[in-house]
């Protein structure tokens, strides 16, 4: 009997000491430091595909995850505490957060999680404004997604500012200049106004206005381009504004990416040209057509008059729209 109350005592004393290490390791393994090292690299790919400064990814990931050992972190390499949503489709995982048993989006691996809060910043109207600062602007961005309602926490902002400056994630926001390419001509020669090109095994990917784009090929067909992309049928026919039947054409250009609700910055004026269409020219800069048209006053299907002005960034002044007219 003494013999057998011995081991039970020896294997909880073991048990204790196995609980106290993994309590005590755990911390360690993912602070502040090793965070960075493990994911900076996601962080900066991911601004110079979208235009989300790395600094605050990396923050935001940093608060959100508690430093990836969060329950949504651990268990469904969700980062950045990003719902459902109605428009999610993808697998769920629901946690306690501001209510009881929320649902939250989860992930294959971290990478997903990193390019998923790229595109939710990038596709949600009401953090536009966001990318009216500059990439180095990083007080501008902590406040400014506090006041779109990302966190309901009143110290949201000066928590990420506070994790930026003490671990100086600044720095990775200055590594965009290597990888952006020259912009020459105007609005009217948008042939080198991509950010970056993406090697691929299929089509080159190319992006603009932040948005992840091809330009297709002869037989390319939305099947063949959801398989090479790993996409929902859906999507592709969705976020270029096409009927699910439509037939693609050569030199087309496709997005994979929602497009935007604006242009880039520097392009906000589109002069029409004699084979211009409004949708040609919500392709051409990446702007979804319904925010192109109610900029401008008018309806997708209008004829354009070459010559006319199309406003790709701002609401198109009364006084210009009476000239057009007149025209």
């Amino acid at each position: 009997m003494k013999k057998i109350l011995s081991l039970v005592f020896i294997a909880v004393i073991i048990v204790s000491c196995e609980t106290q290490r993994r309590v005590s390791v755990r911390p360690q393994t993912k602070d502040g430091n090793s965070y960075i090292e493990a994911y900076k690299d996601l962080a900066v790919r991911e601004m110079k595909r979208s235009g989300v400064p790395a600094s605050i990814t990396l923050a935001q990931g940093m608060l959100e995850s508690d430093y990836g050992r969060s329950t949504l972190a651990v268990n469904a390499n969700n980062h950045f505490g990003i719902k459902c949503h109605n428009d999610w489709t993808g697998k769920r995982i629901y946690h306690d957060d501001d209510r009881r048993n929320e649902c939250f989006r989860s992930y294959r691996d971290v990478y997903e999680s990193f390019k998923d809060h790229s595109d939710f910043l990038t596709g949600v109207s009401r953090y536009d404004f966001l990318f009216d600062y500059e990439i180095t602007e990083y007080k501008k961005w902590a406040r400014g997604l506090k006041k779109a309602g990302y966190a309901t926490s009143p110290t949201y902002a000066s928590k990420l500012i506070d994790l930026i400056e003490r671990y100086q994630l600044y720095r990775y926001d200055r590594q965009t200049t290597s990888y952006k390419m020259t912009i020459s001509g105007g609005p009217q020669n948008l042939g080198n106004v991509d950010d970056f090109a993406i090697s691929h095994s299929g089509h080159t990917v190319k992006n603009r206005n932040r948005i992840d784009y091809i330009i297709t090929r002869p037989g390319d067909t939305f099947r063949n381009l959801t398989e090479e992309f790993d996409m929902l049928p859906w999507e592709l026919p969705k976020y270029n504004e096409l009927d699910k039947n439509a037939k693609l054409e050569p030199g087309q250009i496709l997005y994979l990416q929602p497009k935007r609700n604006k242009a880039a910055r520097g392009y906000d004026v589109h002069i029409v040209k004699e084979e211009d269409t409004l949708y040609s020219i919500s392709q051409l800069y990446g702007i979804k057509l319904d925010k192109l048209c109610k900029k401008n006053h008018v309806k997708p299907g209008d004829e354009l008059k070459p010559g006319m002005e199309i406003y790709l960034r701002k609401e198109k002044p009364l006084e210009e729209e009476k000239k057009d007219e007149k025209n």
